[in-house]
C-alpha cells in the first residue's frame, strides 16, 4: 500500500471519532480536496507531490480532532510531527517539510518556502473553488487571483 493510502487510513481513524457526521463529512472533503490540489500544484511547480498530498491530508487534522481553530496551524504542525513519527512513514527531512507547510499554512499574506506556499495555495483552492457560488474570503482574494492566473482560470 502507498504512504498516502496508509496516511488516509490514519486520518480517517481520527475523523471517525467526530460525533457530528456532517462536520466529519466536511472535514473529509476538505482534507482530501486540499491534498489533491496540493499534489497538482506540486507537480506543476516541480516539487514533491507525495509530500504535498501528505501535508494536505494533515493540515487541519488537529483542528478537527480538537474542535478548535485557535493557533491550529502551529498546534497542527506539532500534532502532525507526533503522528508521522509514530507511524514511521517519513524520514526526518520529509517530516520537516510537511510540518513546516502545516505550520505556515495559515499565513496567507506571507511568503514562505515552496512547499509552504503549495499548501497555502491548495487550501485557498479548496476554500475558493470547491463551491464556485461562495464568495472568496477577503484575506484569500489576492492569493486566489494569483492562483487563477497561474492556472489559466478565468471568472
Amino acid at each position: 500500500m502507498s504512504r498516502i493510502k496508509d496516511l488516509q487510513k490514519q486520518v480517517h481513524k481520527v475523523l471517525g471519532k467526530m460525533g457530528d457526521g456532517d462536520k466529519r463529512s466536511k472535514a473529509v472533503a476538505h482534507l482530501h480536496g486540499v491534498a489533491l490540489a496540493a499534489s497538482v500544484l506540486a507537480k506543476k511547480r516541480g516539487e514533491n507531490a507525495e509530500l504535498a498530498a501528505m501535508a494536505g491530508l494533515l493540515h487541519d487534522l488537529y483542528a478537527y480532532k480538537s474542535g478548535s481553530y485557535d493557533d491550529h496551524a502551529h498546534l497542527g504542525a506539532e500534532y502532525a510531527r507526533k503522528l508521522l513519527n509514530k507511524l514511521g512513514m517519513t524520514t526526518d527531512a520529509e517530516t520537516e517539510v510537511i510540518c513546516s507547510a502545516i505550520w505556515h499554512h495559515d499565513g496567507k499574506a506571507e511568503t514562505d518556502g515552496p512547499m509552504d506556499e503549495i499548501l497555502k495555495d491548495a487550501d485557498v483552492i479548496d476554500h475558493s473553488l470547491s463551491d464556485p457560488t461562495k464568495e472568496v474570503k477577503p484575506h484569500e482574494r489576492e492569493r486566489c487571483g494569483k492562483l487563477c492566473a497561474e492556472l489559466g482560470l478565468t471568472d
